[in-house]
């Protein structure tokens, strides 16, 4: 009697808690690669191919630890990138506020799962093979009561603690905080249409989805990381699994290269750089914000404090994201500064170029040929370094 009310309290494995913790940690983190790798970067993206045994093992491992169904995930997912911080978005902290979807994401996503036109329209392209029609569709809420059981079974009493933990992770941090924190506060390294940001740029506890805003301007793109400090660690995975030949990537960002003694823009240019905009455009901000810093001692002379740090702030916006207020606004500060002026001219006239989606790559081509041209005759350094170094990619 006494052994059997022991195994009941301390299961088979008897293990301590320093262990439980360790078992609780390493679990955890296999749901969240699951989720990152297989759900969003594999099903929903297309931006890698798995092996068919090793997606199996992702989608039971879902089954037993979230219970929730591949097509609908993609769904729910698909639909918040189509109507992104809209009414129609499943999720966004925007419109319904981030308490809502901060503690109940997984109410939201539940809410958006019983739309069947929803699923219908977005969750197309999943697996559709026995085991997910028959078990994984049909028996969600089982996966999770029998990872119940067995826990309770290897670890006893501590088993039931280990469970709620592992179902309280997703819905709390990848529905919760990705969801909300990742579209409400934090870092953004571009000014994509989204309010998604960077929520650290350590992607290590969530699997790499801190750096949504990076995930956002990059939507098809395998890895999310972008600037030289920001990690993560779902593409670590990615590699690894690439390296054993499990796994391919479908959809990676060409970065930019440079042509030794090329000084015009040719189509492989025009391909690299329609694939980094998001980057070019960031970069030639910068250069932007740097000419307003070296005039700010001048138009300090010429208007308010106040006018000068709204400046700022909107240089450091898209231009094809400013208002028409916001617009005048910036026009009247430039007008007392040529050189800034004349940098966010340029600014927009390239970020025009890559917007006119029913030309031709001649017709892009002629453009990008010609906006290198008169950057490279500005008078502004910066400007005309850019150009030149614009003209060599390929």
């Amino acid at each position: 009697m006494v052994m059997q009310l022991q195994l009941a309290a301390e299961g088979l494995l008897a293990f301590t808690w320093w262990q439980m913790l360790l078992v609780g940690l390493v679990t955890t983190h296999a749901t969240i690669v699951a989720v990152t790798v297989y759900l969003h970067r594999c099903q929903t993206h297309r931006s890698l191919t798995l092996r068919p045994e090793v997606a199996h093992c992702f989608r039971f491992w879902l089954w037993l630890t979230t219970g929730m169904v591949t097509r609908e995930w993609v769904a729910v997912h698909r639909s918040h990138h189509a109507h992104c911080e809209t009414e129609n978005d499943p999720h966004s902290p925007q419109v319904v506020g981030l308490n809502e979807v901060l503690w109940r994401g997984a109410e939201l996503y539940r809410n958006a799962i019983k739309d069947p036109a929803l699923v219908a329209r977005f969750g197309g392209g999943g697996p559709d093979d026995w085991m997910e029609r028959r078990i994984y569709r049909r028996y969600s809420w089982q996966g999770v009561g029998l990872l119940l059981l067995i826990e309770l079974v290897l670890f006893g009493a501590w088993g039931l603690t280990l469970w709620a933990c592992q179902m309280m992770w997703i819905p709390f941090l990848a529905a919760g905080v990705i969801n909300g924190v990742g579209h409400y506060a934090g870092y953004r390294n571009y000014d994509c249409k989204e309010a998604a940001t960077n929520i650290v740029p350590f992607g290590l506890l969530i699997g790499g989805e801190e750096l949504h805003n990076n995930h956002h301007t990059f939507p098809t793109s395998a890895k999310f990381s972008v600037r030289w400090f920001e990690l993560d660690i779902g593409w670590a995975y990615i590699s690894l699994l690439r390296r054993l030949r499990l796994a391919s990537v479908r959809h990676a960002r060409e970065p930019l290269k440079r042509r030794v003694g090329q000084f015009a823009p040719t189509l492989a240019t025009l391909r690299q750089v329609l694939g980094n905009r998001a980057i070019l455009i960031r970069e030639m901000t910068m250069l932007t914000v740097a000419v307003f810093h070296s005039e700010r001692a001048t138009l300090a002379q010429q208007v308010p404090r106040s006018a000068l740090v709204r400046t700022k702030r909107l240089l450091l916006r898209a231009p094809c994201h400013l208002t028409g207020e916001e617009r005048v606004d910036l026009e009247q500060v430039m007008a007392y500064s040529a050189a800034l002026h004349e940098m966010h001219v340029a600014r927009q006239a390239l970020e025009k170029l890559w917007q006119r989606s029913s030309s031709t790559q001649e017709q892009l081509l002629t453009g990008l040929k010609g906006w290198c041209v008169d950057a490279g005759r500005s008078g502004q350094h910066p400007l005309r370094r850019f150009a030149w170094r614009l003209a060599s990619y390929g």
